[in-house]
Parts: structure tokens; sequence; C-alpha cells
């Protein structure tokens, strides 16, 4: 019931999103990922400034595409795009806020936190290699807890999802047979498996689905009340998912090593460190078809930096590190209008 009743309300929230906007409105498309975020940004922001923000929660690949198809004012992904791909459209890419990936399963008399995997048993179960929830693979991994027989049912994305490229680098990272015989992408040719759209889709189908296993958002589990597990990370620690766990795998991170603050915060070492932790991202045309729309964007962008952070937290997202944001806003420079002046400084 409490799925059905944030479900239905989400529903709302996205069909008010794509109504037709008006001239103030900003325009996006993407990742699911970070929606229930940009959906309480955006009604904040509405009730401050009379400014919506139409949002399609579509999942990153519809995203990508919109924004290089200019219909709309910014892309969102939770898969970086590379440097080479952001030159070729003319576009800058941005971290928005930060977040870890959690395994959710439906299993009777299992607690939240109680079951837990690693990275190469999660592979094996994605491969179809582990078939039961008693394999002596899990079962190592769990003593003391009574394991049902019941066959695994695999729940993943059936859209192009950043947060499918997310969990798949992952995978890659942990297993060798996975990275070669499956890859990681938006959008991969899985084994096994039940496909749904969205981070909605397949938390409703593990909800309603005994002895199914399911890879989302955390935000998600956490406020639908999803059984989560527990996992073992690169250092060999067992942790669970938190915000100083997703904080410790950004801790480190060097946020200009690559375009666009593409970085991966998959699998790194540290005692404390959630293993599947990802920034999501915004991608804005340098030279944009609507100027006013884009500036209006930008100011957004700087509002939710700046304001955002607690309901950020509330939502169990990680905001952007202060240092991280100033860094962003000096990249903004570069998106201009048509004389070449930029919107950022015309703007504030």
């Amino acid at each position: 019931m409490m799925f059905k009743a944030f479900y239905v309300a989400a529903g709302l929230a996205a069909a008010a999103f794509v109504a037709p906007a008006s001239a103030a409105d900003i325009s996006g498309a993407g990742a699911t990922f970070p929606y229930p975020i940009y959906a309480k940004w955006a009604d904040a922001y509405k009730k401050e400034t009379d400014i919506g923000l139409n949002y399609q929660s579509i999942g990153s690949g519809g995203g990508i595409k919109q924004i290089q198809a200019k219909t709309v004012t910014f892309g969102a992904t939770d898969a970086p795009l590379k440097g080479a791909q952001l030159e070729k459209d003319g576009l800058i890419q941005f971290p928005m806020v930060m977040g870890g990936l959690v395994l959710v399963a439906n299993l009777d008399g299992i607690a939240p936190g109680q079951l837990v995997l690693d990275g190469p048993a999660v592979a094996k179960i994605y491969l179809g290699e582990i078939k039961t929830w008693d394999d002596p693979a899990i079962a190592k991994l769990n003593p003391g807890v009574k394991l049902p027989s019941q066959p695994i049912l695999v729940v993943r994305r059936s859209d192009g999802s950043g947060t499918t490229f997310v969990f798949t680098d992952y995978l890659a990272k942990v297993s060798k047979d996975w990275d070669s015989k499956v890859g990681s992408s938006t959008a991969v040719e899985w084994p096994v498996g039940i496909g749904a759209k969205g981070n909605e889709g397949v938390a409703n189908n593990v909800m309603q689905t005994k002895g199914s296993i399911g890879y989302v958002e955390y935000a998600y589990a956490k406020q639908n009340k999803l059984t989560h597990t527990r996992m073992i990370n690169a250092s060999g620690k067992t942790v669970e998912p938190s915000t100083p766990s997703f904080q410790a795998a950004a801790a480190a991170a060097d946020w200009k090593s690559q375009p666009g603050f593409g970085i991966d915060l998959n699998n790194q070492p540290g005692a404390d460190v959630w293993p599947i932790t990802s920034p999501t991202f915004i991608l804005i045309h340098k030279q944009p078809k609507d100027p006013a729309a884009a500036a209006a964007a930008l100011k957004f962008f700087d509002w939710a930096y700046t304001k955002g952070d607690k309901m950020a937290a509330d939502l169990d997202y990680i905001p952007m590190p202060e240092a991280v944001v100033k860094m962003v806003e000096a990249t903004w420079t570069q998106v201009v209008d048509t004389a070449g002046k930029p919107l950022w400084q015309a703007t504030n």
C-alpha cells in the first residue's frame, strides 16, 4: 500500500510536469534515478518563483536523445557522456546530486538489511547461474539465515537506463564473466529476467512478486519499504546503504579527471564505502536553441545547489560538495546566447 500511494503521487506529479509549459517554464527529460528529488525541488521552486519544471522521467537514454534533438532545455542522465560525445553534440555536462543503487528482494521472513550479497554472487544471479535462494554461494554469505529454496526471479530494466549503466558497470568490475559475456551500457542483452520500465517499474515488480530481486535507486527502496540487501564492498567489509556510506564513496573522487565531471564511483576501496554509488548528470547545450529557457534552467540548478541540500538529504540523496559546485558553475560560462554572451553571467 505504501508503494501504491507513492507511485500514484509520483504519477500525478509527472503528469503535472509534462503538461503544456508556459513561456517561463523549464523543460527537461531523462533519468528516473533522480526523479523524486527533481520533483521535490520543482515543487518548492514553483512556490518560490512561480516558474515550473516540466520534467519527463523517461530514462537516461531518452533524455540523451531529447537533448541531442533539442526538444528539451536540458537532458538528465546517470550514464555520463564521454568528452568526444559532448564535443560532438555541443553540450556541457555536470553532476547534480549523488545516490546509491541497492539490491531489493521479496522474500518471506527476510527483514531489510538481513540478507548479505557480494558482487560475484549478484553477477551470477543476473547471469542465470545462481537460480535459487538457498544456493550454496548465497548460503555461505548468510550463515544462520534461513533461506528459502524457491527460484530467484530476476527483475531488470527494460528501457535505456543510466541506472542500468551504473549497475552493469559495477558487475563488470567485480565479475570477469559478466564483463566478457554482457558488459556495461544503458541497455544490455540480459541473459535472464523480466523487464520493467523505470525505477518505479522495477520496484513495483519486486514488491508484487515473491522470490524476486531487482536493482533500484535507494530512495525508491527506502520510501516504499522494500527489503534491501547489505553488500560486501571492495575492501571485504559488509556495509549498509546509507548517507555516510554513499559519501564515503565520493570522498576521494577526482572530479576534474574526466570531461564533464564524468567520474566513476563504483567499487571504490574503503571500509565504509557503499560499492554501487553514482552521480547523476545534467546535459545542456553550449549554444541553446532557446537562450532564455537555458538561462532559467541554470538559475534553477543554482537554486537547487544553494537551497536544495536538505530536501535531497531528506530523500536519501547526497548533495554535491561545495567545492564541486564551484567547479561546475565555472563551466556554465560556456553556455552562451546567439551573440556569444554567457547566459550565466548575464543572469547573475
